[in-house]
């Protein structure tokens, strides 16, 4: 099917009728086309959210969170419809969709629905000066929100929320290779009742439609989530425009383990930390470091329970590991793994596609570990994002501590042990906007969340995202 872009809440195709190709990762088949929009499309877009700003803008909080709870509402009545589209979109797992993806989606809206009411800004009486200072926080205005393939809609209403809660309003684009369900977003913003032009969604490719993005003057703050080089091109095209930037890019994520740590529970976790999404988190620990007492049984464990994993098409509830998103993503992993065997490393199971019956030009892989001797090889230190990852010992604090620390991300680790002093001593020392502590991606929609070192700037989550979103103006009275 044909989609189009969503602009001043009606649906139109590009305005020079120039389309997309969209594949089904599952099969390989096109199975519709999405707009290649151009900047006109983008100052059509713009021209649409700068209209319907000043009333927006000025609406109460009670009446911005009405209106977003309510499509925190519709996209639960549409879980199963979203569901599937966001599987065949992007060959996740359907049971992943379900469970995870779009109900997350949902609480994004409910949860900055709700936040908005209670967001507060400061006070300060001047003691001895008869005055009184008081922090306004307004809305900045139009902004750009662009978001990645891998959690299509999670992802994309992770910004808009926070972004339209806050009064402003929206020129967004999702990704050209997952564009379905931020399509059918549009649907359930006018069925909410969201105001034409407080969103608008423009489809095409990030080196035109998301450079007409950044590039245009006069959209005052850009949220983006993807990789750290595009994310670097961005900051360098916005720095001297003065915009506001918030970008949440790639990672290589260390998972410690030390032998006093729960071992059942670590290595179910692991599991799923490694293979989500078959890999396709930016959160994935993808660097797993065991304590070496621990390692040569981690290892067979670890690899017994990977083999066993279902390599599936995406609509199958019982699979594990889906598609990958794309034929140029998969040809990508597959060249990581034979980096990896070039540099001595052995491939301990998986590295080979997979041919599902009745599905065979689909992009599937075997999930990978790969035992490495040394932290400095390309795949411990670049990001594959794929069902890859790599396992290595280390005999203590300070040497595992010095390997995690030493790639040039640093947006989450996870750490695994009972012993109080240790896990004081490893989070603060970690190098990592995030550290979770036996558990991972438990996440709560308060906590700030992003990035440090070629990982990102700016956090997003609860107030931290509101404050983004608005620019904060000092006003003091002498009385």
């Amino acid at each position: 099917m044909n989609i189009q872009n969503y602009i001043n809440g009606n649906f139109q195709n590009p305005i020079n009728n120039h389309w997309i190709d969209n594949y089904n990762p599952s099969n390989g088949e096109v199975y519709g086309q999405i707009p290649n929009s151009t900047k006109e499309d983008v100052e059509k877009a713009y021209s649409a959210a700068k209209s319907a700003f000043p009333i927006w803008s000025k609406t109460t909080p009670e009446d911005r969170s009405r209106i977003l709870i309510k499509i925190s509402e519709l996209l639960e009545v549409n879980l199963k419809r979203l569901a599937e589209a966001e599987s065949k979109d992007n060959g996740k797992p359907i049971s992943l969709a379900k469970a995870v993806d779009i109900p997350r989606a949902a609480s994004n809206f409910r949860f900055f629905g709700n936040a908005i009411t209670q967001f507060a800004s400061e006070s300060h009486e001047s003691v001895g000066q008869q005055a009184i200072n008081y922090t306004l926080r307004q809305p900045i205005g139009v902004v750009g929100c662009i978001s990645p393939w891998n959690l299509p809609l999670y992802l994309f209403t992770w910004k808009i929320a926070p972004a339209i809660a806050a009064g402003n309003c929206v020129v967004a684009k999702p990704s050209e290779v997952t564009p379905m369900t931020a399509y059918l977003l549009g649907e359930i913003c006018n069925e909410a009742g969201l105001p034409k032009g407080v969103l608008n969604i423009v489809h095409g490719l990030g080196t035109t439609t998301g450079q007409a993005i950044i590039e245009h003057p006069d959209i005052k703050a850009i949220s983006f989530t993807g990789g750290t080089a595009t994310g670097a091109h961005i900051a360098k095209v916005a720095a001297p425009m003065f915009k506001k930037l918030s970008l949440e890019l790639g990672g290589k994520n260390p998972n410690i383990i030390f032998a006093d740590c729960d071992y059942q529970d670590m290595l179910a976790t692991t599991v799923r930390s490694s293979f989500a999404n078959q890999g396709q988190v930016c959160l994935c620990g993808s660097r797993i470091f065991v304590e070496v007492s621990i390692y040569n049984q981690f290892k067979k464990d670890f690899v017994e329970k990977v083999k066993a994993l279902t390599v599936g098409h995406p609509s199958n509830e019982d699979t594990h590991i889906g598609a990958l998103v794309s034929k140029p993503h998969l040809e990508k992993v597959k060249e990581y793994i034979q980096i990896a065997k070039d540099e001595n490393g052995t491939v301990l199971c998986g590295g080979n596609e997979v041919t599902i019956k009745g599905s065979e030009n689909g992009y599937y892989l075997k999930p990978t570990v790969i035992e490495v001797t040394s932290d400095e090889c390309r795949v411990n230190q670049e990001e594959i994002f794929g069902p890859v990852v790599t396992i290595m010992p280390f005999k203590s604090e300070d040497d595992v501590l010095e390997m995690a620390n030493k790639v040039k991300y640093g947006l989450s680790a996870t750490l695994w042990t009972n012993d109080l002093k240790r896990t004081m001593k490893m989070s603060n020392e970690l190098q990592a906007g995030i550290v979770w502590v036996n558990t991972w991606m438990m996440r709560d929609l308060r906590t700030p969340f992003g990035g440090v070192k070629a990982s990102g700037v700016g956090r997003e989550g609860g107030f931290e995202a509101l404050r983004f979103f608005t620019e904060a103006k000092n006003v003091c009275i002498k009385y």
